[in-house]
């Protein structure tokens, strides 16, 4: 360095030196750091001028030093590359993380799941026209679906427990895939045909609730498994359009085959997505990064799985109420759920006489909203419990919201005078409904980790006696009275008694 005379006076000691000249540095940006931009004045100290040129020097080499490694751990912070080679962090940051590609392929197969069911509410009405079915028989073939349904949530939840989801729900979508195929072929051949198959398309899709609850309570923290929850149930709830929707149209262009061929295909297809992404853990996955996955465990405790041979406790597990308070809410969401699902088209055509197309698009709309409704209550339910409110607050509070809401939406039902209306009323019931997503449905990781599979099964089947009687019953009290009006008002009577009791029973502190 060339010695310049420098004729700035500067105190040897004084205090304020820091603070005032200092202040006066500007930073400049280099390819790797953040460096001082020292004033010209500063740049002709001399390195042969005295203790105080050697001084100002030493402190200017200690704060370019220490502000570039402030900077370089700043930016690692935000995923920057700061400094001259790649980071793991910034490495990991550029990936999607697993658990949403999990919660993805999760939520199109519980998409898959309900337009599979949906397809048959659509296509009743022409067959029931071709073979001329009463209401009430209408009624019995909309319910077979169900008879298997209820068997297999018990056992299905068991084999989640002891297995994993993901085997579970992938043999079950490779069944009830193959069901929906036959379906038309079983409707053409003999009205047993299509009860059985559709017994046995019930049998497989009732491992795919467990599956899910269980996988995704693996997959994601507890802070945000209400919301993955809700990304599920948004597939799920968006099967209903998307099958209510394409339906009539394949349907009018292909035939009543049409859909059932759309669906079993794409169902087959996503099967091969899954069986090669996902894991049934997160600590069994080969793409997951090390900070996901410390991410994942510390926001939730393990439970041990059952060992072999071991039978879940059903005796202790009917001994305490908050577990009936998880079942009766199970009877009374799937009573008017599926009240609402079998029958929306039938009743928008019966009531307000419009066409299968119109009572299609008028049945859809409500099923999306209640996919947002839906991921909404998730992301309310993990706010609330990330501001500190207790689980058992949280899960009462959706819970209500899930059940007083579509009470009173289906007592306003009785008074609609237009489909329009009515399709608002509707929507407005399912889309409280969706709360419950966040209420009992995820009780059951709250209160038994270990046995949440079997519960969701007990709790599903005695939701599905409900959802056959309610689904059967509908169709003999329009027949005996002709009118919807009595049974609506039932339906609300009903949720009104069990938010009452849910509110009194359940609790998010864990029981077993």
């Amino acid at each position: 360095m060339e010695a310049i005379g420098f004729t700035n006076k500067i105190q040897p000691h004084s205090s304020s030196f820091s603070n005032t000249h200092f202040g006066l540095i500007k930073f400049r940006k280099t390819h790797s750091r953040f460096e001082p931009k020292i004033p010209k004045k500063w740049k002709s100290l001399s390195l042969f001028g005295g203790e105080r040129e050697k001084r100002l020097l030493k402190e200017e080499v200690f704060l370019k030093r220490d502000f570039s490694v402030k900077c370089r751990a700043e930016g690692i912070e935000r995923g920057l590359m700061v400094g001259g080679g790649r980071s793991e962090e910034r490495r990991e940051l550029m990936v999607v993380a697993e658990r949403f590609k999990v919660v993805a392929l999760m939520a199109c197969v519980m998409c898959l799941c309900n337009a599979d069911r949906v397809v048959m509410s659509v296509a009743i009405v022409p067959l029931a026209a071709k073979h001329g079915w009463s209401n009430a028989f209408l009624g019995i073939v909309q319910s077979s679906f169900l008879w298997g349904y209820i068997f297999s949530s018990v056992i299905g939840g068991a084999l989640v427990d002891k297995y994993g989801g993901k085997k579970v729900i992938a043999w079950g979508a490779a069944l009830w895939s193959l069901s929906t195929l036959l379906t038309p072929w079983a409707a053409n051949h003999s009205t047993i045909s299509l009860l059985a198959i559709r017994a046995f398309f019930g049998l497989a899709e009732g491992v795919a609730l467990p599956s899910m609850n269980t996988l995704l309570s693996r997959w994601f923290p507890c802070h945000e498994r209400a919301t993955a929850v809700g990304i599920s149930m948004g597939g799920f709830h968006l099967g209903n359009v998307v099958g209510l929707v394409l339906t009539p149209l394949f349907m009018t262009s292909i035939g009543i085959s049409g859909p059932f061929i759309l669906f079993s295909s794409l169902g087959l297809l996503w099967l091969t997505s899954w069986i090669s992404q996902v894991t049934n853990d997160p600590k069994e996955s080969n793409s997951i990064t090390k900070a996901e996955l410390r991410l994942i465990q510390a926001g939730k405790s393990d439970s041990p799985t059952l060992q072999k041979g071991e039978l879940p406790p059903l005796r202790l597990l009917l001994s305490k109420m908050p577990t009936w308070a998880i079942i009766f809410a199970n009877v009374t969401n799937n009573w008017g759920y599926f009240v609402l699902l079998s029958w929306m088209p039938v009743y928008f055509k019966t009531v307000f006489n419009v066409n299968l197309k119109q009572a299609a698009w008028f049945s859809a709309v409500p099923w999306g909203t209640m996919a947002i409704s839906g991921y909404v209550a998730g992301a309310a339910s993990d706010f609330l419990i990330k501001a500190g409110y207790s689980l058992t607050f949280v899960r009462k509070v959706m819970q209500s919201i899930g059940f007083i809401g579509p009470g009173l939406a289906l007592l306003c039902l009785n008074f609609a005078k237009t489909p329009e209306v009515a399709s608002v009323l509707i929507t407005l019931s399912l889309s409280f409904s969706a709360f419950s997503q966040a209420g009992f449905l995820l009780n059951m990781q709250d209160i038994a980790p270990q046995y949440a599979g079997f519960l969701h099964g007990i709790s599903n089947s005695a939701g599905t006696l409900a959802a056959i009687i309610s689904t059967i019953g509908t169709g003999f009290f329009v027949q005996w009275l002709g009118s919807f009006q009595a049974f609506l008002t039932l339906t609300a009577c009903l949720y009104f008694v069990t938010a009452i009791f849910w509110n009194i029973y359940a609790t998010g502190e864990r029981v077993f």
